[in-house]
């Protein structure tokens, strides 16, 4: 019998057959049901039309108001009600209203609901960030979800594996949006098409948390069902910090079979620039020097941690954001919020002109809270930059790391970090 790779060892030991191939189905249980003030109310509206009348562990259910909160309008309000309601009536502790929460997948992580060897089932595409944590966070539909609220359980395909082999360590200015970037650029937006990707190797060690974070939600972008770091020191380190009960890290077997296997030297990266309308049209930042930017938007559930705020803070300190830019920082939850306030950091973005938002996924969907108007370039930390995904269909959106954003804020124009760096200004 040849190895396991640790998708398949994670999902074996949540299945009720206690077994997982690739290209098998199984049915799975999850360690926590994940939805929002968007998925969240057509599942609970599932929920209730099947009969059902009570979730199957409430203390294992986390909803949290995050893409339209706070509420923009009515329609919003109405939403996060709804959800409000749900958690009311079924006793659900783990909702989590603005001012007390943030954008559910950093918040998760936060809450110390996720570690080593564990399954997120989300209404949300981007759960495969739980990946980060060596475990799998896997996107449902409001509806299967609705089944999963009730039963505990869905069935799935048991997706192949990619290896990706990490190695070296970044230079200057590279964050893990740059590992993600450049392996989008490799493969394509579909390329991890019905699989899993799972990152490792020595170069794991160059990478701390936050940016395996960015790394993992994006592996959706790449087309994956989901993804997986290798567990190790930092890993267990992280969870111990965070009150996650100790739990071995989930490594593969020698002999594991993958479908893929891909090599990245970090140390050959350098900072890059999705352009428009597609995350795998990744180039050198140098190849888009002068493309002028109206908006910078550092922020979402990819680039919101302390690491992307401090990288804003260092460039903008002594510094002006350009006349004629405007730009929008989003911690991704108020805990991360407050120590950025505690820094000094939020004190920092404003004296250079810049809008702090509260937590909230608003303008990386086009919803509120930052959207573009016809004819406006944005450079975001975000995830997606398809046409009218932060807003007007003619706008525009380059999708860049902290640095990279900061530097085009500064500069009114996309330019290398470094060179910004260079520039009179910053710290004494």
């Amino acid at each position: 019998m040849s190895g396991r790779t640790i998708t398949e060892k994670i999902i074996a030991a949540h299945s009720a057959e206690g077994a997982a191939v690739a290209g098998g189905i199984v049915t799975l249980r999850p360690d926590v049901v994940l939805l929002n003030d968007v998925s969240g109310p057509l599942a609970f509206e599932q929920f209730d039309a099947m009969g059902a009348t009570r979730p199957f562990d409430p203390a294992r259910i986390v909803l949290v108001a995050d893409h339209f909160a706070p509420a923009p309008d009515i329609t919003a309000a109405g939403a996060i009600a709804m959800t409000r309601d749900f958690a009311r009536r079924h006793g659900i502790a783990h909702f989590y209203e603005p001012g007390r929460g943030g954008i559910e997948h950093t918040l998760l992580a936060e809450l110390g609901m996720v570690g080593h060897g564990g399954i997120v089932f989300g209404a949300d595409s981007h759960t495969c960030t739980a990946g980060a944590f060596n475990a799998l966070g896997i996107g449902f539909g409001s509806t299967d979800l609705a089944g999963a609220l009730a039963l505990g359980q869905l069935w799935m395909r048991v997706p192949e594996s990619i290896r990706v082999e990490l190695t070296g360590t970044p230079g200057p200015y590279v964050t893990g949006k740059d590992v993600i970037l450049e392996l989008i650029r490799r493969i394509s937006s579909d390329g991890a098409a019905d699989a899993s990707l799972e990152f490792g190797g020595p170069g794991l060690d160059a990478l701390p948390m936050d940016a395996r974070m960015a790394i993992a939600n994006m592996a959706v972008e790449a087309g994956a069902d989901t993804c997986v770091f290798e567990g190790d020191a930092q890993s267990g380190a992280d969870m111990a910090r965070r009150g996650v009960p100790a739990a071995p890290a989930v490594t593969a077997d020698a002999g594991a079979t993958y479908r893929q296997r891909i090599a990245i030297d970090l140390g050959a990266l350098s900072p890059l620039v999705a352009k428009p309308p597609s995350p795998a049209a990744g180039v050198p930042v140098e190849a888009l020097r002068g493309q002028k930017v109206d908006q910078v938007y550092v922020g979402n559930c990819s680039n919101g941690t302390m690491t992307d705020l401090r990288q804003v803070a260092e460039l903008l300190r002594g510094r002006q954001v350009a006349p004629g830019v405007r730009m929008v920082v989003v911690p991704a939850t108020q805990k991360i919020w407050r120590q950025a306030l505690a820094e000094g950091l939020l004190d920092v973005f404003a004296e250079a002109g810049a809008a702090v938002s509260p937590p909230t996924c608003g303008a990386c969907f086009g919803g509120h809270m930052g959207i573009l108007a016809a004819g406006e370039t944005a450079i975001a930390t975000t995830n997606r930059n398809y046409r009218g995904r932060m807003g007007h269909p003619e706008s525009q959106v380059f999708l860049a790391n902290a640095w990279v954003a900061t530097a085009a804020a500064i500069a009114g124009e996309i330019v290398p970090p470094g060179e910004v760096a260079a520039m009179p200004g910053g710290a004494a």
